[in-house]
């Protein structure tokens, strides 16, 4: 019988160590909300996962597989023309927090993930999570900057005109609460006026 060996694994070491993207595979990174679903989504599917302490997930993908993906609280790590991107990777025996771990452990049945696989998962839990994909830069309602990835908060309906879209970044989308007392009278308004059923 013979054991597969892995192409890379992580220099020996105590402690996290930066190592190149682009060089031996290039990594996926997800926030917290959008990464969970997708893991979920993946399942056994998944190659080897990093998390930080902060709660964000790492994928391996082969390197240049992802660089041009575009999705929301997703970026890729990878090797550019004019720079170079790290990647904190534990020591293979850190497979449980605090701290940054292996969340889906380095093996040879984990290594690197599919890259179109975790793609449609990503695409799956952005949509989930964050809702329909805005076209074109949106001002954030909270911080009032520009952002590439807004997110839809509120549809605010006109009495008698136009209603708006209320957009925020990721980060504050996440912080959005809607206003019970404002729809709970938007409601009555509605009914009085014969508009719901």
């Amino acid at each position: 019988m013979t054991t597969r060996a892995l192409p890379w694994t992580p220099p020996p070491a105590v402690d996290v160590q930066a190592l190149p993207a682009g060089k031996w595979w290039d990594a996926v990174r997800a926030a917290p909300t959008v990464g969970e679903r997708a893991l979920k989504l993946l399942g056994d599917e998944n190659g080897a996962v990093i998390q930080d302490k902060y709660g964000t997930l790492y994928w391996l993908v082969a390197v240049g597989s992802a660089t041009s993906w575009h999705l929301r609280q997703v970026r890729v790590l990878t090797e550019l023309a004019d720079e170079c991107s790290y990647l904190g990777v534990p020591p293979n025996s850190w497979t449980t927090p605090p701290g940054t771990h292996w969340r889906v452990p380095l093996s040879v049945d984990h290594y690197l993930t599919d890259a179109w696989k975790l793609w449609g998962a990503l695409a799956e839990a952005d949509r989930v999570e964050l809702g329909p994909v805005p076209q074109g830069r949106q001002t954030c309602y909270r911080c009032e900057l520009p952002t590439e990835e807004p997110v839809i908060v509120d549809v605010q309906h006109g009495g008698s005109g136009p209603g708006r879209t209320v957009y925020a970044c990721p980060t504050h989308a996440l912080a959005h609460r809607r206003d019970p007392v404002a729809e709970a009278a938007a409601m009555r308004r509605a009914r009085e006026r014969g508009h719901t059923r």
